[in-house]
């Protein structure tokens, strides 16, 4: 398996970032519409495989399997060419500072990314609400099962984040999240055949999500997912988690209550703690290369 040394890493990151700035907006769209759609599929594939482990085999392996199985949404998008905004959160910033493009094309690609993951995210957990997590009968009345139940109680601890500690938690989270997703990039640029750039990916993201950290576009699958599927609740399954509880779950507690802290934590994670460190670390030998 070839691999790149440190430096030539995030030389080729830098390069990639500066390739990103310069595809024209509906492109950065479009191709954040995929990344949100290939994330959500991972989240979407965690919450089906997770489903009734901790009541068998403990917490702990319920976190192992999500993690095991959530990293294909990043694997695909690394391998065929996607827009990830927490990715972008370090590739641009890397480009800024190495290649000397400007601040404000990197704030305009995180812009349309971003809005190119979130309608992607959102579609993906349209088809989720509305297919395995549900039955439909010969009059089209619904019922949730046991992984659209698991996906409404994903989405209630995903905005169960009140309070200043609260959101220092989901902030630390989305820091320790963003680090480990940027890792995974780095050892993704460092190989060059496919399998090497799969198992590069893999660990760091099975660790993120094993770890219970947050993740803004994943939130933007997760916490739709569970409000959708939340709608075709019966009475039963409402008084099980409690009306006042389901209250809670809504478009405005996912900004005001995760994503939007969320986003701002992974950011840091990305651009502090690996763009700006690797950079600042790398700095003699990068401009040596040029």
């Amino acid at each position: 398996m070839v691999f790149h040394p440190p430096v030539q890493i995030i030389a080729k990151g830098a390069g990639a970032g500066k390739y990103k700035t310069g595809l024209e907006w509906w492109n950065m769209v479009l191709r954040g519409f995929m990344a949100g759609a290939y994330i959500a599929m991972g989240g979407a594939l965690a919450t089906v495989c997770s489903t009734g482990v901790a009541a068998n085999l403990g917490d702990g392996f319920a976190k192992l399997i999500l993690g095991a199985v959530f990293p294909v949404g990043l694997i695909i998008i690394v391998l065929t060419g996607a827009e990830l905004f927490t990715g972008d959160a370090m590739l641009a910033p890397l480009a800024a500072f190495i290649h000397k493009i400007s601040w404000a094309s990197v704030i305009n690609l995180w812009i349309w990314v971003y809005i190119g993951n979130l309608i992607g995210s959102i579609v993906y957990a349209y088809i989720m609400a509305n297919g395995p997590f549900v039955s439909f009968n010969a009059a089209g009345v619904a019922t949730v099962n046991s992984l659209g139940l698991t996906a409404v109680n994903i989405a209630l601890g995903k905005v169960s984040y009140v309070g200043l500690a609260g959101m220092w938690s989901a902030f630390l989270k989305a820091i320790a999240c963003n680090w480990l997703v940027n890792l995974a990039i780095l050892l993704g640029i460092c190989a060059d055949d496919a399998v090497g750039k799969i198992f590069g990916i893999w660990f760091p993201i099975m660790a993120f999500v094993a770890s219970g950290f947050e993740h803004c576009v994943a939130n933007m699958y997760f916490i739709p997912a569970g409000i959708m599927t939340a709608g075709y609740l019966n009475a039963d399954q409402i008084a099980t988690i409690t009306p006042a509880k389901l209250a809670t779950l809504n478009y405005v507690t996912m900004w005001t209550n995760n994503v939007i802290i969320v986003t701002i934590g992974n950011i840091v994670g990305g651009l502090l703690f690996v763009g700006i460190l690797y950079w600042i670390a790398f700095k003699k030998e990068i401009e040596a290369l040029e």
